[in-house]
């Protein structure tokens, strides 16, 4: 007597990626995928579009791993040796988030003898900084003085209210 399997991994692998995220969400589709193969480093076969770029930005910037290893860089270019000394992790995984960084163009790598070194390039977030400075346009908002508009507003608005209740009893 044979029993059937308890799970089968043959269903998952049935369909593709993409189908099988499109399957789950309808709204990762055939354009996020192209956005989360730039992520993970793969090439894609046209320039990535500004919205694309600020992804692949924001991504590599969502990591708290990648944001140190940008404060150290905006001290001084550091060999990827250096780069993984205060972390608690092979420099494998150093090396996985450094071509993270690579490929959204928040850092470069060049090799200097038999040495690789990194170099932050902060022109690589002026277009996440123009895209953010978007939300700072607005003024900051005076609690005191919008709670002293309501308070005098209300007082006005209460005022008017009993005016009109009493005309209207005086109508009767």
């Amino acid at each position: 007597m044979s029993q059937a399997p308890i799970f089968s991994a043959k269903p998952l692998f049935a369909k593709g990626f993409t189908e099988r995220c499109a399957a789950a969400s309808p709204a990762f589709g055939r354009a996020a995928y192209s956005t989360f193969r730039l992520t993970i480093g793969r090439r894609a076969a046209h320039a990535p579009a500004m919205d694309d770029r600020l992804d692949i930005v924001f991504a590599a910037l969502a990591d708290p791993t990648r944001r140190a290893i940008l404060a150290m860089l905006l001290e001084d270019d550091m060999a990827v040796t250096d780069v993984a000394t205060p972390f608690e992790m092979s420099l494998a995984a150093i090396s996985k988030h450094l071509v993270i960084l690579t490929r959204a163009g928040l850092i470069s790598q060049e090799k200097r003898g038999r040495v690789k070194w990194c170099k932050l390039e902060p022109d690589a977030l002026r277009d996440a900084s123009v895209w953010m400075q978007g939300f700072g346009q607005f003024d900051p908002v005076d609690l005191d003085a919008f709670e002293r508009f309501l308070r005098i507003e209300l007082d006005d608005g209460a005022a008017a209210q009993h005016a009109s209740d009493d005309a209207c009893r005086e109508g009767l």
